[in-house]
């Protein structure tokens, strides 16, 4: 994986070790933006406003990382017991689609909260040989346990920045 040009995520800069508290740090990354309004906001609808087709609202957002780190934390343990997932290929559209109606801010937070950290656990035990373990992205194609663990990182902070996005743009900034 590259340095992404959009979110400049940098997976050189990111040692195995940080690994965890990186991925940790979401529930509360993802906290800020979804709990402070504006005063006369109404954040509720806010949240769940998409600025556009084909464009997530800030809550879809929030809820597709949920999914990422329950996919794969999944996909990692998969991996460290020498198995394949069931599912090699994750409808991520589909999930957000299905989703999105009945998306609760409150439960999107808690939920993310508990995915990254149950996503952290998992990675904070993979020892050193366990690293280079194939596992499979959410495309289906052939991973390590590390690549998994970078994506889920890369995943957890793009996204934040499209959540910042879209909450600029249904603000009208």
């Amino acid at each position: 994986m590259d340095r992404c040009a959009e979110c400049g995520f940098d997976p050189g800069d990111l040692a195995r070790r940080d690994v965890p508290v990186a991925v940790r740090a979401f529930g509360r990354r993802y906290r800020a933006p979804l709990t402070r309004g504006l005063p006369g906001e109404d954040l509720d609808e806010l949240v769940r406003r998409s600025p556009g087709p084909d464009v997530w609202s800030a809550l879809a957002y929030g809820g597709h990382v949920v999914d990422i780190f329950g996919v794969f934390d999944e996909r990692v343990r998969a991996a460290l017991d020498g198995r394949e997932p069931e599912d090699l290929v994750v409808d991520w559209e589909g999930k957000v689609a299905a989703a999105a109606p009945t998306l609760d801010r409150d439960r999107v937070l808690a939920d993310l909260a508990e995915a990254a950290d149950t996503l952290a656990m998992t990675l904070a035990e993979v020892d050193d040989a366990e690293w280079g373990l194939p596992g499979y992205n959410g495309k289906g194609e052939r991973v390590t346990v590390a690549d998994l663990a970078t994506i889920a990182v890369h995943e957890g902070s793009h996204h934040l920045l499209d959540v910042g996005r879209v909450l600029r743009t249904v603000r009208g900034r």
